[in-house]
């Protein structure tokens, strides 16, 4: 079974205008309500590559019950904690530019992180366990140490997709999967990524550190996969960018399903940077269609290592 776990999660109201003015009246063209969180768009994608999963976290009030209303719907299986509080709606403004009005995360009683803990218990050897999103300041690190060291110990793929001090304090866990953009990656390490070159050496630097596989996502650049083993990049394919709301996590879908399927990194790799594009194409997540489309387009090449500019 394929766990996520989400710990603010939202309901995202997508306004779509010709034109946003601030202090006025503004009427959309057309909106969208869907639920929102990393962990959340992760399940949302594995479904629709046909894999199931259980999206874990925290939700409460009338926008937690949408939420989970919504992933029951698309037949994803839940069981959040309840917060007993309202679950944030995140207002995300889309014109020329785009325009974000984000909720604070849920504040959590350590009564709440032990049933977390419990639910982690009953996991079993060769199960995945992802991670993914903001992680709570007023959460202690070494609570997701924890969760963490118990996925190692049960023989749990431990997937992280999170950024900034949080991940770079649980990068000694030695993750299963990362899955930074050069910005983040770049924080790590206090330097500024231009180039695949670059990206390749900080990534492999982590490689270093334990982390089993990392993909580094560019933008219109590409991406790069790195392990012990392998190295590669991979072309993104060519279209009109839409959203790259969710296109991460949908990589890292991508990836956990042809991982999964072939246990080959490099099929997972082109297999996640198509449905990461997909994504990026259209106004809400991939369908399965969409990344057997762009699959052949996305090429993927062994990383020849040449001048590397640190």
């Amino acid at each position: 079974m394929i766990y996520t776990c989400t710990f603010a999660p939202s309901i995202d109201y997508t306004a779509y205008l010709t034109h946003f003015e601030s202090g006025a009246l503004n009427r959309s063209d057309e909106v969208y309500y869907y639920p929102g969180g990393k962990g959340i768009n992760v399940s949302r994608v594995l479904s629709r590559l046909g894999l199931k999963s259980r999206a874990l976290g925290y939700a409460g009030g009338f926008t937690g019950r949408f939420i989970e209303e919504f992933l029951d719907a698309e037949g994803i299986e839940t069981d959040f904690i309840d917060t007993g509080a309202i679950t944030r709606i995140n207002v995300k403004i889309k014109t020329d530019q785009e325009t974000e009005l984000n909720g604070p995360g849920p504040v959590l009683e350590g009564s709440q992180l032990e049933q977390l803990k419990e639910k982690i218990a009953v996991m079993a050897q060769g199960d995945w366990f992802v991670l993914a999103g903001s992680l709570p300041s007023s959460v202690p690190t070494q609570f997701f140490k924890d969760l963490a060291d118990r996925c190692q110990e049960r023989g749990i793929h431990f997937v992280l997709d999170t950024s900034g001090p949080a991940l770079q304090e649980l990068l000694d866990t030695k993750p299963f999967l990362i899955k930074p953009n050069e910005h983040e990656l770049g924080e790590m390490f206090g330097v500024e990524i231009t180039t695949q070159a670059q990206a390749f050496h900080y990534a492999s630097r982590l490689v270093e550190r334990g982390v089993q596989h990392v993909v580094v996502s560019m933008g219109g650049a590409g991406a790069i996969y790195a392990s012990r083993e392998h190295r590669y990049t991979a072309q993104v394919p060519k279209g009109k960018v839409v959203n790259t709301v969710g296109s991460g996590d949908s990589l890292v879908s991508g990836f956990i399903a042809s991982y999964i399927q072939h246990q080959d990194p490099e099929r997972a790799f082109q297999y996640g940077v198509a449905s990461g594009s997909a994504t990026a194409f259209r106004t809400d997540l991939c369908e399965q269609a969409d990344v057997e489309q762009l699959l052949p387009e996305v090429t993927v090449t062994p990383f020849e290592e040449k001048d590397v500019t640190k």
